[in-house]
């Protein structure tokens, strides 16, 4: 899935591509990838685009007032035709067009938590509500220092409500980073360790944004190379040489390293998610 360093990158190449562009049209190419029913998709026609940005793992195209949504979910990708094309494609969901620019296609790969779009009128979030803050903001560092949260660790990183943008690739690799069990909880940390969840979430993204910048174009099927520990299990920790392990949790497989963030023991791997003793 597209967690934000890719939707950042994303939408930096979308805003040089298409800032200024008059957007002619959605061409819709699965109706049920459209998730508002009003405003008309027909009524942002022949705006002009002011700015291509992110708010979490959603691109946003500002059309001065209102404004279109584009979430990926777990199997979305983006397409930049160039020449633009008209014609219907397998597994696309929309096609934006664009004056004098290439087209835009967002396909779909997954059969579940597929891909959507969203027609927002001036003024509306739509989805965009639900959304906490960003991992860079004040807010966010606030929350980390002074909550007496009691989730586990990777599942309040993922928890778009909490902090937005963030999936269990990149949760893996910043807990791993902060050298933090999974399963520990933000409500027994002390100062130090949170602040040091502060730095390695920012850090981990920055330098995920930093490889994404040289990326060009859309967003292609394959997203290799992204993670440090995530999807790695069983091979050499990049901290330590110990070997990274993985546990099975609530439908995830999360990867650590015994020796970096638990202290040396391994994650039992049953639905109480305890330390094996």
């Amino acid at each position: 899935m597209p967690e934000l360093p890719e939707m950042q990158a994303l939408a930096e190449r979308l805003d040089r591509m298409y800032g200024q562009a008059r957007f002619l049209q959605p061409q819709v190419l699965q109706f049920s990838g459209l998730k508002t029913v009003s405003p008309d998709p027909s009524d942002v026609a022949g705006r002009t685009v002011t700015g291509v940005g992110r708010r979490g793992k959603f691109l946003v195209l500002e059309l001065g007032g209102p404004r279109v949504l584009v979430h990926l979910s777990q199997g979305g990708r983006v397409d930049i035709e160039d020449p633009p094309k008209v014609t219907g494609k397998k597994m696309g969901v929309v096609r934006f067009l664009f004056e004098n620019r290439p087209s835009m296609l967002v396909k779909e790969f997954g059969t579940q938590r597929k891909a959507g779009w969203w027609v927002l009128a001036e003024g509306d979030d739509g989805p965009l509500t639900k959304l906490g803050p960003d991992p860079f903001s004040n807010d966010f560092e606030e929350f980390v220092k002074t909550s007496d949260d009691r989730r586990q660790l990777h599942n309040l990183l993922k928890d778009q409500r909490t902090v937005a943008g963030i999936g269990r690739g990149f949760a893996d690799d910043i807990l791993h980073r902060a050298r933090l069990s999974p399963f520990g909880k933000l409500a027994t940390l002390d100062l130090e360790q949170r602040l040091g969840l502060v730095n390695a979430t920012r850090e981990v993204l920055t330098e995920a944004i930093g490889r994404e910048r040289e990326r060009t174009g859309g967003l292609p099927t394959k997203l290799s190379g992204r993670f440090q520990v995530h999807g790695a299990a069983d091979s050499e920790c990049p901290a330590c040489a110990d070997t990274l392990a993985s546990v099975s949790f609530e439908g995830n497989l999360l990867v650590y390293c015994p020796s970096c963030q638990t202290r040396g023991k391994r994650l039992a791997d049953r639905r109480l998610s305890k330390l094996l003793k």
